[in-house]
């Protein structure tokens, strides 16, 4: 009987067991049959609601509302701009964090009590609300995420605008890292770094300093390093922190309507916000060409037709540019707007030319000296490359109206890009033969096949199909050139 008893007993324990996960697998069922029938939940955008009060205002389905909310939600997590979930009674039963996508706009102007003033891409202005931006993370020109029915900014969208055109970071390149440049050099000296480390003699003058300096000549010349000496100057010289502001030419322009002027006031804005108290600030346009030509010229479109005037009014418009400086840098001045370049404006023209081969030795010793793993003096192998760069090498046979005929060598198409690209040659073929156990450090002979190995990609690389373009690149004047031929 004991025996019957405790099998009877283990059986309905199982027994019992079974029932409660019968009745568990039951009301999930039933939960989940109640979730099918439930009716579809609609979202909106929360807006506010009054501390201790058990309603809250949002906007849904196109309209603002009053609603309930339900005492299962936390509060904490109800702040403007975030998503709430509403039930069957339209009350707020859940929040739902913040909206991932939506419109950009742009920030115009921020408002005392920190709302923001924010234009679309059509450019027209609406005020909205933070929501939860903290005030100082959304300036103006910043992208922000806005809802424009509920006028509700979500947060601040990085885009490629104005911050990114700006580099507020001084450039670590000095004087003495340019090699050839000396005459160049002094002249942007004492145009642009004069005003600033002496000031009280400019005033006792009443000489104004410059308010830009226009870098011209072939590309690969040393424009741009110039330019970044400039601001790398102005920073170490004057005994305070200067600002280079580089601004991309091409990476200007925009096919809205106006905006691209608007990047432009943008600019200058922020520079003479950086200039405030006597800090000197760079503004450095390079290919200035692409965005500056000539007006009615109608060899472009006519963006440049308000581009253009948006400029000059920044240059010598009503507000001062007190401390701030505009270097453009373009290898196609004649195609500048003469407007921009007049005294005034940008006062100094400076040409950067290709290096002759005097100053070539000096481009080379700013690339390979002693330092490096060398099978001969620094010197000796500088020479040899020089000698090898400017020897008579004809490449291009040019015939002028007047029936004279030039011929251009290879040396007359240098540059500081091409020497330092002649040099990197050189090394990575003495790289090679160290690997091979055929010679260890760099030689004469490595820089001379350099040479050769540059002039042999570039010798059919010159243009036939224009001959009048020969006489820009040449920069030699006389009569126009009526045809040109590659010497093979």
């Amino acid at each position: 009987m004991r025996r019957q008893i405790t099998q009877l007993a283990a059986r309905n324990t199982k027994l019992v067991e079974l029932l409660k996960s019968s009745r568990d697998k039951l009301e999930a069922m039933t939960h989940e049959l109640e979730e099918l029938a439930a009716p579809p939940s609609t979202y909106g955008t929360f807006l506010e609601h009054t501390p201790g009060a058990p309603t809250a205002e949002i906007f849904t389905l196109g309209r603002r509302m009053r609603v309930t909310v339900s005492p299962l939600v936390d509060r904490a997590q109800l702040v403007p701009g975030v998503r709430v979930r509403l039930g069957e009674g339209t009350q707020i039963v859940q929040a739902c964090g913040y909206e991932a996508v939506g419109e950009i706009a742009k920030v115009t102007d921020t408002l005392e009590d920190g709302r923001l003033i924010v234009a679309d891409q059509t450019g027209e202005e609406r005020v909205v609300s933070r929501g939860p931006i903290p005030v100082g993370d959304a300036e103006v020109g910043d992208s922000v995420l806005v809802d424009p029915k509920a006028a509700v900014a979500f947060e601040v969208i990085p885009q490629t605008d104005i911050a990114e055109l700006v580099l507020e970071e001084v450039p670590e390149v000095s004087y003495e890292d340019i090699g050839g440049l000396d005459e160049q050099i002094g002249i942007i000296h004492d145009a642009v770094e004069l005003p600033f480390s002496q000031p009280e003699l400019f005033q006792r003058y009443r000489l104004r300093p410059p308010k830009g300096v226009l870098l011209y000549g072939p590309p690969g010349c040393g424009k741009t390093l110039i330019a970044k000496a400039v601001a790398h100057s102005l920073s170490g010289g004057s005994g305070q922190r200067s600002y280079f502001i580089n601004v991309k030419g091409p990476e200007l322009l925009n096919k809205f309507v106006g905006e691209t002027e608007r990047h432009i006031r943008l600019i200058f804005s922020r520079a003479r916000e950086l200039a405030a108290g006597g800090r000197p600030v760079v503004v450095f346009f390079d290919e200035m060409e692409s965005i500056f030509r000539t007006r009615g010229s109608g060899v472009s479109s006519d963006m440049e037709t308000t581009v253009v005037p948006q400029l000059l009014t920044e240059l010598d418009g009503v507000e001062s540019l007190a401390n701030v400086i505009v270097i453009g840098a373009t290898n196609r001045e004649e195609l500048i707007d003469p407007a921009i370049l007049r005294p005034g404006r940008l006062d100094v023209k400076i040409r950067v030319d290709r290096p002759t081969k005097d100053t070539a030795h000096d481009i080379f010793a700013r690339h390979l000296d002693d330092s490096l793993p060398l099978a001969q003096p620094a010197g000796e192998i500088i020479a040899a490359g020089v000698e090898r760069m400017f020897a008579p090498n004809p490449w291009v046979e040019l015939t002028r109206a007047d029936g004279t005929v030039d011929v251009l060598h290879a040396g007359d198409f240098v540059s500081g890009a091409m020497i330092a690209n002649v040099v990197d040659r050189a090394k990575k073929l003495a790289i090679k033969d160290e690997l091979s156990g055929v010679s260890r450090g760099l030689s004469a002979q490595h820089m001379r096949a350099a040479v050769d190995i540059e002039h042999a990609e570039n010798e059919h690389l010159p243009n036939t199909s224009n001959p009048e373009e020969w006489s820009r690149i040449t920069g030699r004047s006389g009569a126009r050139v009526v045809s040109a031929r590659i010497i093979s």
